[in-house]
């Protein structure tokens, strides 16, 4: 919540009182309160591990937050091609069941190299995928026959 936020900023920020309490006036005067807590976040990773890495997390919470591929995803490499996209969920652990997999794909919840997939009997060739499940899963698929 946004109150807790001033509190963790007062215990994990190295700012000064001064600068915490302008950075208060700054969001009761209309600054996304977002934009405070996104700025400790990123001065907490800096200190654990490093500007460099704070920046990346950054630019990947942007990409994710605007429905991107985030930078690092896992890859999976399965043969049997042409795969019905069922079994391509099932066997690249996007989801525990076939059944399972079909009910992502009726909900909308499942995406091939950003397309929404909508038909069950879809089968894929040999190649390479980006296959995101829902709006955190995701992994690149290496299908060969």
């Amino acid at each position: 919540s946004d109150v807790l936020m001033w509190r963790w900023y007062t215990l994990l920020s190295f700012k000064s009182m001064a600068d915490i309490e302008a950075l208060k006036k700054q969001v009761a005067d209309g600054l996304n309160p977002k934009e405070a807590k996104v700025a400790l976040a990123k001065e907490i990773t800096s200190r654990f591990h490093g500007a460099a890495a704070a920046d990346a997390a950054e630019q990947d919470f942007i990409n994710r937050s605007k429905g991107g591929v985030p930078d690092e995803i896992p890859e999976v490499n399965l043969s049997g091609a042409p795969l019905g996209i069922g079994n391509l969920l099932k066997m690249a652990g996007l989801a525990p069941s076939g059944s399972e997999a079909n009910r992502l794909i009726d909900g909308g919840g499942v995406r091939v190299d950003s397309s929404v997939v909508s038909d069950k009997g879809l089968k894929l060739e040999a190649g390479t995928y980006v296959v995101q499940v829902g709006k955190r899963k995701f992994a690149r698929v290496h299908l060969s026959a």
